[in-house]
Parts: structure tokens; C-alpha cells; sequence
């Protein structure tokens, strides 16, 4: 009994680096972030409670709720504005738009906001 524990030993200890060999090797390499979108927020939709956004963009294709944020997207042919709400007291409120593409000023650009806007005058 007392010859196994040596060789159990010596067994676990190659082992142990077998595995951590391995793990490093399959680590696969970090890859980099996109730039940050350029700062600032339109100064109409800033502060919007959810029914003015309905109001002004009809019904979102696609509502996110995740740890008490919802995320509201609009969608057209030619681009995609994702609207950003965080609790303000016991409603919602937009505190960032971003659209895709993104613009050149702000992370909302002001023509694809513009599409959206006149596609729900239609709806």
C-alpha cells in the first residue's frame, strides 16, 4: 500500500500539468473592441418617458428587458435605432440612442431617427 502512494502521487502531479499545458494552448487570442460611438445624445428624445416615444416611433419592433434597462429597437430598410430607457422614479426614460449606422456627431444619427419618425406618421 505504501508503494502506491508514490507512483498515485507522481501520476496526479503529471497530470496537473498535462492539464494546464492545455489550457493555455486552447485559449483562443482577446479580441480587440470596437471604437466607442461618439458621445452625446439627441436633444429631443433625451429624457422621453415610454409613451412619447410611442408617440413619436409608433410600437418597437423589439423590447429588451435585462437588470431593470429595457432596450427599445426601431427597425427600417436603410438603418436601426436602438433606444436605451433606465428607471426614472417609478416610470422610464430614454437616457441613450444609438443608431446603426451609427452618425457622425453622436451615436444617434439624425437622418435615420428622421426615417423611422416619418415611417410611424405613416403606419
Amino acid at each position: 500500500m505504501n508503494r502506491l502512494i508514490p507512483i498515485f502521487l507522481a501520476g496526479a502531479c503529471l497530470a496537473a500539468c498535462t492539464t494546464q499545458r492545455q489550457a493555455a494552448v486552447e485559449q483562443p487570442a482577446p479580441v480587440p473592441l470596437p471604437p466607442a460611438p461618439p458621445a452625446g445624445e439627441p436633444a429631443d428624445l433625451a429624457g422621453l418617458a415610454p409613451a412619447q416615444l410611442k408617440n413619436a416611433f409608433g410600437e418597437p419592433a423589439f423590447v429588451r428587458k435585462d437588470s431593470g434597462v429595457e432596450m427599445w429597437r426601431y427597425d427600417s430598410p436603410a438603418c436601426k435605432a436602438f433606444f436605451f430607457l433606465y428607471p426614472a422614479g417609478t416610470t422610464f426614460s430614454v437616457r441613450h440612442v444609438e443608431t446603426l449606422p451609427r452618425g457622425q456627431q453622436m451615436a444617434a444619427d439624425a437622418a435615420c431617427l428622421e426615417v423611422l419618425r416619418a415611417h410611424a406618421r405613416v403606419s
